[in-house]
């Protein structure tokens, strides 16, 4: 019986509307974007499906044109640790890539998503070259800082509704996920996943903030209408 095509394996030319969803292609000169955009492929994982692996070397920069993936590791005692989800307009792996390492977590797919690469010698061309793409890189590191030591405060937490009010606040960071906007497309099991909670206590967790006023639940989602109050939740 023959395997399901990889991810790899179903690699293909992104079309104009993914493109219109890199959101560091606008930081390029325009002969930086012709140089580079031919470079740039996208797939089409499927849930379960593995974006990267552990131990595996890095070959790509990757980032969410559409969909959700999961961040995760296993530890030693075989439990495994979600770090993040990584929603539309996220790019991440980018340390990984400027070490040319390899992968120290998972990423899976959660729904159907499009995913896109930048070879990883385009990447550091980038990084040689381009003013704005280092502005980018940059901010993302110093964002991405900041999100894990939220994390690690929120793993501190006893409190479901807090893990959730501050893993949702993640979720919609303008300056990693700008793609979100004020609807995350995410339902409640796919939450649940990366909070480390059942659906039942997380859907306790979404109603509690809704009567708060932090969101509003949608059909297929969640609408942010304070996050200010989202990141404050249990302080």
């Amino acid at each position: 019986m023959s395997q399901s095509p990889s991810v790899y394996q179903r690699r293909r030319s992104p079309t104009v509307s993914e493109l219109s969803h890199i959101p560091w292609l606008t930081l390029l000169t325009e002969p930086e974007r012709e140089r580079i955009v031919s470079q740039l492929v996208v797939s089409d994982p499927l849930p379960g499906d593995y974006v990267c692996r552990v131990g595996r070397p890095a070959t790509y920069w990757f980032g969410v044109v559409e969909g959700l993936l999961k961040m995760s590791a296993d530890s030693a005692s075989g439990r495994t640790i979600t770090y993040t989800g990584v929603p539309p307009g996220g790019w991440f792996g980018e340390g990984t890539a400027i070490k040319r390492e390899p992968y120290r977590y998972n990423i899976m797919a959660l729904r159907r998503s499009v995913v896109a690469g930048l070879p990883i010698d385009t990447f550091h061309w980038l990084l040689d070259n381009s003013i704005g793409f280092n502005r980018f890189v940059m901010n993302q590191l110093n964002e991405r800082l900041a999100q894990f030591i939220e994390a690690r405060e929120i793993d501190r937490s006893n409190s479901p509704d807090v893990r959730v009010a501050r893993n949702l606040a993640a979720l919609f960071n303008p300056t990693l996920f700008p793609g979100v906007g004020e609807i995350l497309r995410i339902t409640q099991q796919e939450l649940a996943y990366l909070v480390g909670l059942s659906r039942q206590r997380v859907n306790v967790a979404l109603n509690t903030l809704q009567e708060q006023g932090a969101i509003r639940i949608e059909y297929g989602g969640m609408r942010v209408l304070d996050l200010a109050a989202l990141r404050a939740s249990g302080t």
